[in-house]
This record gives structure tokens, C-alpha cells and sequence, in this order.
């Protein structure tokens, strides 16, 4: 299975899911994808060097909530998810609670071994890599709790399931 993940003024990645590894996950993510969930959102942090995160804020930063699920990740009792958080890997954002991952994804810039096992990881970049180098390199700053948002909304156009 395979995302369009289109931004704009960047560009459309290409992801592939691994349902095998984080079935909840790819579950939840595609059926939001499909509601149109994530149309119009933006990647509100954004953190050269290691991961570009979006999925909850509109560009006039309201969150967007849904409903939380099961965390697919060893630290949480569920040892079928050996993905490594690598270069290009999506994987779920949450809260210290183990089982509050919902909308909320981000994608890594760089390796960042130290996530393996303490997020789930559903997927991987595999076309439009240089869109993540493009969006890590803006400019940011301060918004509320974080320090890391794009001083120039980065929009998710929309993320499209295929095949």
C-alpha cells in the first residue's frame, strides 16, 4: 500500500506502508487519509537534522484532534515493530502515554536510533525525499509550547491512499 503525500509548494512523496509491522497504525492513518483528515493541515515542527512532524494544527494553528489508539512499539509491549526510526521512516507522534498517538505523525530527516521501540513506526519515503530535506531547511520559530514551527505555514495539501 502507498501514500501520495502532497505539499504545498514542495512537492508529493511517496510512502510505502507496512501494515505487517503496525497494523492498528496503518489502519487508523489510512482511514483519516481517507476521510480527508490531513487535507489543509501543516507540518508544525519542523527540526533539521531529525524529523519533520504534522497530522494535528491548521495554518492558523488550531488543533485538530482524533481519536487515540493502541501504541505499536516494544516499550509498549508490542515487539512486531523492529522498524528502525531511519531516514525517510514515518512513524506516529504522541504524548508520554504510551497509547495517545492519533493524528499526529512525523517523518525522519535523519537516523534517530534512539525512537526505536518507543514509537511506532508504519512506513517509509521511498520517492521525494529531497521534500523532506526542502521542508527541514525553512525557517522557524516560536508559536506557543513550540519552538520548531515553520515562520511560513508548510500545508499538507493532501495525503492520498493508492494501491
Amino acid at each position: 500500500m502507498k501514500l501520495l503525500i502532497k505539499v504545498k509548494d514542495y512537492g508529493t512523496m511517496t510512502a510505502v506502508l507496512y501494515p505487517e509491522v503496525a497494523p492498528k497504525t496503518v489502519a487508523n492513518f489510512v482511514s483519516l487519509a481517507q476521510s480527508h483528515f490531513f487535507d489543509g493541515l501543516i507540518f508544525h515542527r519542523v527540526i533539521s537534522g531529525f524529523m519533520i512532524q504534522g497530522g494535528g494544527f491548521t495554518p492558523s494553528f488550531e488543533q485538530k484532534s482524533a481519536k487515540t489508539i493502541k501504541g505499536e512499539f516494544a516499550a509498549n509491549g508490542y515487539k512486531q515493530n523492529v522498524l528502525p526510526h531511519t531516514r525517510g521512516v514515518l512513524s506516529m507522534a504522541r504524548t508520554a502515554i504510551p497509547d495517545s498517538a492519533s493524528s499526529q505523525f512525523f517523518i525522519m530527516h535523519q537516523d534517530a536510533p534512539h525512537l526505536d521501540g518507543q514509537y511506532a513506526a508504519f512506513g517509509r519515503v521511498v520517492e521525494g525525499i529531497e521534500i523532506v530535506d526542502k521542508i527541514a531547511a525553512v525557517k522557524t520559530g516560536r508559536v506557543g509550547y513550540y519552538s520548531d514551527v515553520p515562520v511560513n505555514p508548510v500545508v499538507i495539501e493532501t495525503i492520498e491512499v493508492v494501491d
